[in-house]
């Protein structure tokens, strides 16, 4: 696979992508908790809880504003295994995949246990979060895909009927792989979908949207963007469902006004190729990110993820300060995010620099150990 080590980064490219990963996750996370509140509701449902414009400000959910699901939880540990992939390459060992899985045990951890355990010194900083031990309604393919130390592959997937959107609302870190060919950025969210997600659609509508997040974060347009990512995934063998979905999207753009029926129609039974089109639909007419999250969470489905997902894109065109200061403000974890970010930023820009075969920064393998 790929690897970000050729990349020259000179001081504005840097900081340019530095707010491109940060407003990916940062707007992941708003949006998910923005929908968290109202996930699965109907319409109406929503509209007598919150009011007759629904949802338009951060709503309690688990007993605080700005909450989060699990599906962030899986996201932060997306990027945890990442860095540690490239840190792990010093070693002469090169399969992010396995690295991944085994991120993501780490936060399978921490659904079972009751806190950190500061034993554990392989686990690196991520998996001492004593937030993030909080269980947030984890569906039963996660729990199952990740129940044991098997590793799912495209061969031999975990949850082979899976089709919900989880393992693509982790798969946005995959596309902040900006040195990476697109292609293997969709082959990686690919492969990492069908730990949990084995259904083809669900893996399908991880590499579709890690690449358009790929694409945004190199700077392109969001329309572009999706285009691209139907060029990559016409490659693929059983990609209709996921390309049809998209093409929905592009189309009912230009339908007339946005609107919760719209979304909620585009959204369908809540399977992955559906959600990751309401999304982009939010996320293309969107007059700004908070009214295209408003637009996201707003309709009788997966407001969570289609919230999650919108953040992402939102996130990556925009940069972090396109983000409503008062929603990060009340976000949970954002902390644990922005350290996350940055970390991640600059492992991608310098890592060279703090790790190496012939050495590295002790502080460093502290946070993300080669074990």
């Amino acid at each position: 696979m790929g690897a970000t080590a050729g990349v020259v980064w000179g001081r504005a490219e840097q900081q340019d992508f530095r707010s491109r990963v940060r407003g990916t996750l940062l707007g992941a996370a708003v949006g998910d908790a923005l929908g968290a509140p109202v996930d699965r509701m109907t319409g109406d449902e929503i509209r007598e809880a919150c009011g007759p414009d629904g949802v338009v400000d951060l709503v309690a959910a688990y007993g605080r504003r700005g909450a989060v699901t699990h599906l962030t939880q899986l996201a932060l540990f997306s990027v945890d295994g990442l860095i540690r992939a490239q840190v792990r390459r010093d070693t002469g060992a090169w399969h992010p995949p396995t690295d991944l899985h085994r991120a993501y045990l780490r936060w399978a951890a921490t659904q079972r246990d009751w806190g950190p355990d500061e034993r554990r010194a392989e686990d690196g900083w991520l998996a001492r979060e004593e937030w993030l031990y909080a269980r947030r309604d984890p569906t039963r393919a996660l729990l199952m895909g990740l129940g044991d130390q098997r590793m799912g592959t495209l061969e031999a997937p975990k949850n082979p009927d899976a089709a919900g959107p989880e393992a693509v609302a982790r798969s946005a870190p995959f596309g902040l792989l900006v040195g990476w060919e697109p292609q293997l950025v969709v082959q990686l969210a690919v492969e990492c979908a069908a730990q949990t997600h084995g259904h083809p659609s669900a893996c399908l509508a991880a590499g579709g949207y890690a690449a358009v997040v790929h694409a945004l974060a190199r700077g392109e347009a969001l329309e572009g963007a999706v285009q691209r990512a139907l060029a990559l995934l016409a490659a693929r063998v059983g990609h209709d469902p996921v390309s049809d979905a998209l093409r929905l999207a592009l189309g009912a753009v230009r339908q007339g006004m946005p609107g919760p029926a719209v979304v909620e129609e585009l959204a369908g039974d809540g399977g992955s190729a559906q959600v990751l089109a309401a999304a982009v639909y939010c996320a293309l007419v969107a007059e700004d990110v908070r009214h295209g999250l408003r637009l996201a969470v707003n309709h009788g489905g997966p407001s969570a993820a289609t919230g999650a997902l919108t953040g992402g894109l939102l996130g990556a065109l925009h940069g972090e300060t396109a983000l409503p200061p008062g929603w990060l403000a009340e976000l949970e974890g954002r902390a644990t995010v922005l350290e996350l970010a940055d970390d991640f930023a600059m492992e991608m820009t310098q890592g060279p620099a703090l790790h190496n075969p012939a050495g590295a920064s002790p502080g460093w393998l502290s946070r993300y150990p080669r074990a």
